[in-house]
């Protein structure tokens, strides 16, 4: 008994060394966004101001990179929804040869490492001789924006019942109506989920863009060069806390969301 006990206080303590060593570097960020100093970083903290909040989204650069990200955020997101919800449909509904595989390739690019999935982008965009623009970096989001889209649409597509879209068929509904006032409903939480994962995902997206941005910057790739050139530190921490912010609400929701799904989409990435 005493050692089951033990093991018990054993395991939290991990759990919650674990937990720090995750968190803690977080509210530092947080911290150091108040920082009065603005070219290093002191401990203790010299004093605290909120000036760089607004230093922050008056630079032109700032704001340049925020608008570029929620675009290629929505537009990624948007082409998820789509083609997730319908790849999704397939599987589920039909049974064909090769059904396994397809599944296979449609979640490999989340599964693979980042760089990877990177590093085949930018061969295709070489080889087709697509010029780096807005849309080579949509593409770039929607190959793991679609893998999210897909698992959680396809875990809430096995929870329903089959027998709910051929009782409207045989009460006379047509494709349309049925797509409507019963399938719609039923995947509806799972689509919402799905894609406010996207969205977070995309938004602080790193390695892929960096092979599909060409010249452009999102805001993470903004905060990247930053580090790399330091000047004004705190107004990198700020973005850093609003991009926190961004995704981690749209996360938090689509947990509770799909808290009653028993496979929840996303955790791979």
């Amino acid at each position: 008994m005493r050692s089951n006990v033990k093991a018990g206080w054993g395991l939290k303590g991990a759990a919650l060394a674990g937990m720090l060593f995750l968190h803690i570097p977080l509210l530092i960020i947080l911290l150091y966004a108040f920082s009065i100093e603005e070219k290093s970083f002191v401990f203790p903290i010299p004093g605290f101001t909120t000036k760089w909040f607004a230093v922050a989204f008056e630079r032109e650069d700032v704001r340049r990179a925020l608008g570029l990200s929620i675009k290629v955020a929505a537009i990624a997101t948007a082409m998820a929804l789509v083609l997730g919800t319908l790849a999704a449909a397939a599987v589920w509904r039909s049974r064909f040869f090769g059904r396994e595989a397809i599944s296979l390739l449609l979640i490999l690019p989340i599964a693979l490492p980042g760089i990877i999935t990177g590093i085949a982008l930018r061969s295709a965009i070489g080889i087709a001789e697509i010029p780096f623009s807005t849309w080579t970096l949509v593409l770039g989001h929607a190959t793991f924006c679609i893998v999210v889209v897909y698992n959680n649409v396809l875990a809430r597509f096995r929870r329903t019942n089959r027998a709910l879209i051929e009782a409207s068929m045989d009460l006379g509904a047509n494709g349309f109506q049925t797509l409507r006032y019963v399938v719609l409903p039923n995947i509806a939480t799972a689509l919402l989920a799905g894609g406010m994962l996207a969205f977070a995902l995309s938004f602080d997206e790193v390695i892929v863009t960096t092979f599909t941005a060409g010249q452009q910057s999102t805001l993470p790739i903004w905060m990247l060069s930053e580090l790399i050139r330091p000047r004004q530190r705190p107004v990198t921490n700020v973005v850093a806390v609003f991009v926190i912010a961004v995704t981690f609400v749209p996360i938090v929701l689509a947990f509770y969301l799909t808290r009653d799904t028993h496979d929840v989409a996303g955790s791979v990435k």
